[in-house]
């Protein structure tokens, strides 16, 4: 009969961020072994604390499945002699399948007879196997950072101190790294002790009798309840950040939610200070009114339960009076530094040592930026926040309060600017010009900050282009993607007119100063490819069809904006059916012929059938409205200039022979195809369309 099987794997602390990994890890490679082995089990579901990763699968199959499978040998000019024998090769076949050389068997294959052999076993109890089994997946698995401990060979996340192995009532024995399977799991390091398991089903039950809740969900869920509690009881809002309650989900065993206060006077601070101070140094979640005001409060959760809970909060609160002294002390002391002095401190910073020190960025985010303003707007006081924005949008670097907060960097910034005087927009900017800053955050609201924030990436990712540094795989060190995502999702955002050759040029020339390591061709080559990738990005999340995506990149995304617009007006287009199909297959005639076109320019004068004057004026017509409308940002009316050539297009196939015999006639009429598939190409490479 079917039986439940556990694997506990017991530790030292785990660090939180590898817990959650390591048990979808321990859940998956389970669940492979006994596929791979062929034994069949109902469920399986994955426990996790900072002290242990666990799997229980339920209904698992007493015996393996009995296996019956058809094998391909040799072919049979090789598998027979000429006398009709077996040769060596059919019966070393016959012996590595396990079968007799007269159970050996012939079938045709795509026209070639080869032997057969059928292969057979019967299934072995699951008892049997799994020893071996659990201690191969103990041994396989694999961690950001693993070490080693005492004279055992195993790398592993953390020591190993215990492990339980049960299938149904019976341990399952096998000793790795120096521990010995067993049914004895632990329980809270304080509160708790050994419990005693009698079968895998009663594991969480008995470790919640010893102060720990097991199950990852039920323990994230007992948490929210708690805050939620508090928030009723206290009348606060609690922000609980996903990434910040994930860290402490993987910290506590036994959670007890509680809250403790610090000195109003702190509240002059900054708030992302506070906030920055509470969460990275000591896992606290902050406290707000209903208006978003920052209280003299904090919320943090207890690996325990509320035995002496006066004695913990007075503990939290003098912990966290001294952060938050360090933290005033920094602010008060950076306010003391001036802009001026901060900024001739930035040469002191190497940024890279191939580009220059961050005083030599800031002045290429200066030169840079002015130069896209001079492009986006002609109001002369929106250039001159621009310029200032870009001079100190790294004057805070050199601060003890962003060298001991990295993460406020810019935040700091605005507050300190705005403090010395600095115009809004600039004090804004000198904060906004980071963004998005992760996954989530939107481009820059102000003008201002988009402007100098597309300088200050464009920057970076061609400064690193230009030296090789190209993210490959995982590998992306300076965050290039995510830094090349928020140059298109800013330009978009401001409906910037400014492409993305105008901004590698600007960069280009101004690192050519230091000296190119690598070609200008190159770099634009990648530069170009790395981008495209971001756009198609933006195609895919706004729902465009992945060969409406296609045929509109293959046309150019240089203008990311009016890319977009493209695809939505071929999209749209699409969508009509039947009736665009016919506009689409009419394009298609015309950009297939046109692919043999020389160089030529298009001579009315050998024009020898009317309808190809007709396709000459209606091409003449739209070419001038198409353009108009390209222009001025409208790629829909664009597309519906060009449908019109439809009728003259078809006209012109059933009249005319494009390949005639004379080479004059001939190169022109592909000159003149080639000249309305320039046109239509402007929109997209409709031949790339898929239609059902």
């Amino acid at each position: 009969m079917a039986e439940d099987l556990l694997l506990e794997i017991g530790m030292e602390e785990v660090p939180a961020r590898f817990v959650r990994g390591a048990m979808d890890q321990l859940e998956a490679k389970t669940a492979e072994w006994l596929e791979a082995s062929r034994i069949a089990f109902e469920s399986i579901e994955a426990y996790a604390t900072p002290r242990r990763i666990a799997v229980l699968a339920r209904g698992v199959a007493e015996r393996q499945a009995d296996v019956r499978e058809e094998v391909r040998g040799p072919a049979r000019k090789i598998a027979v002699d000429e006398s009709g024998n077996w040769t060596k090769a059919a019966l070393g076949f016959a012996r590595s399948q396990g079968v007799q050389p007269d159970e050996l068997y012939f079938k045709e294959t795509g026209g070639v007879e080869y032997v057969y052999a059928m292969k057979s076993g019967e299934g072995k109890p699951t008892a049997e196997l799994l020893p071996e089994g659990l201690k191969g997946i103990i041994a396989s698995m694999t961690f950001p950072k693993s070490m080693r401990w005492g004279s055992h060979d195993l790398r592993f996340v953390r020591p190993i101190r215990w492990i339980v192995a049960m299938y149904g009532e019976r341990v399952v024995p096998f000793e790795i790294a120096g521990v010995t399977s067993g049914n004895v799991t632990r329980g809270h390091r304080f509160l708790g002790a050994d419990a005693v398991l009698a079968k895998p089903a009663e594991y969480a039950e008995k470790l919640r009798e010893q102060y720990v809740l097991a199950d990852v969900d039920g323990r994230k869920a007992e948490i929210l309840k708690q805050i939620g509690a508090l928030e009723r009881e206290r009348g606060w809002n609690i922000a609980v950040p996903d990434d910040l309650l994930e860290e402490v989900l993987f910290l506590v065993e036994y959670p007890t939610v509680l809250y403790g206060s610090f000195d109003p006077a702190f509240l002059d601070i900054p708030q992302e200070v506070l906030i920055t101070s509470m969460r990275e140094h000591q896992r606290y979640f902050p406290v707000f009114d209903g208006e978003g005001r920052l209280l003299p409060h904090f919320v943090t959760v207890r690996n325990g339960d509320a035995t002496s809970i006066d004695v913990v909060r007075r503990g939290n609160e003098k912990v966290l009076r001294a952060r938050l002294s360090d933290a005033k002390f920094f602010y008060e002391e950076d306010r003391k530094l001036t802009i001026g002095e901060a900024l001739g401190k930035l040469e002191t910073i190497v940024w890279h040592e191939e580009l220059g020190t961050m005083g030599d960025k800031a002045r290429r985010i200066r030169r840079m930026a002015d130069a896209v303003a001079s492009r986006v707007t002609d109001d002369a006081a929106v250039r001159a926040d621009i310029s200032r924005a870009a001079d100190i949008c790294k004057f805070d670097l050199v601060t003890s309060m962003v060298y001991e907060f990295p993460e406020l960097q810019g935040i700091m910034g605005e507050d300190y600017a705005r403090k010395r005087g600095e115009r809004e927009a600039v004090c804004r900017a000198v904060n906004e010009h980071y963004r998005p800053r992760h996954a989530g955050d939107g481009p820059p609201e102000g003008l201002v900050g988009a402007v100098v924030g597309i300088a200050d990436k464009v920057d970076t990712i061609v400064g690193c282009f230009s030296i090789g540094i190209v993210p490959t795989g995982s590998q992306d060190p300076y965050a290039l993607r995510r830094q090349a995502a928020g140059v298109v999702q800013t330009l978009l955002a401001h409906k910037l007119p400014v492409t993305l050759g105008e901004l590698f040029g600007i960069a280009l020339d101004l690192y050519k100063e230091r000296g190119l390591k690598r070609g200008r061709d190159e770099i634009l080559r990648d530069l170009y490819e790395f981008f495209g990738l971001r756009v198609r990005n933006v195609l895919s999340e706004a729902g465009i069809r992945y060969d409406v995506a296609d045929a509109v990149m293959a046309s150019g995304f240089d203008d990311p904006l009016l890319a977009v617009k493209r695809a939505e007006a071929v999209a749209e287009a699409v969508a009509r059916g039947d009736a665009f199909k016919a506009v689409n297959d009419a394009f298609n005639r015309v950009c297939n012929l046109a692919a043999k076109a020389g160089h030529a320019n298009v001579d009315p004068s050998l024009f020898e059938d009317e309808a190809e004057r007709r396709l000459h004026e209606a091409h003449a017509s739209a070419r001038v409205r198409a353009g108009e409308a390209l222009e001025a940002g409208d790629p829909a009316r664009a597309l519906e200039a060009l449908a019109e050539m439809k009728d003259p297009i078809n006209a012109y196939f059933d009249r005319v022979m494009v390949m005639t015999d004379n080479p004059a006639v001939r190169d022109n009429r592909l000159a003149q195809l080639a000249a309305v598939a320039a046109d239509i190409r402007r929109i997209a490479d409709f031949t790339k369309i898929v239609w059902p």
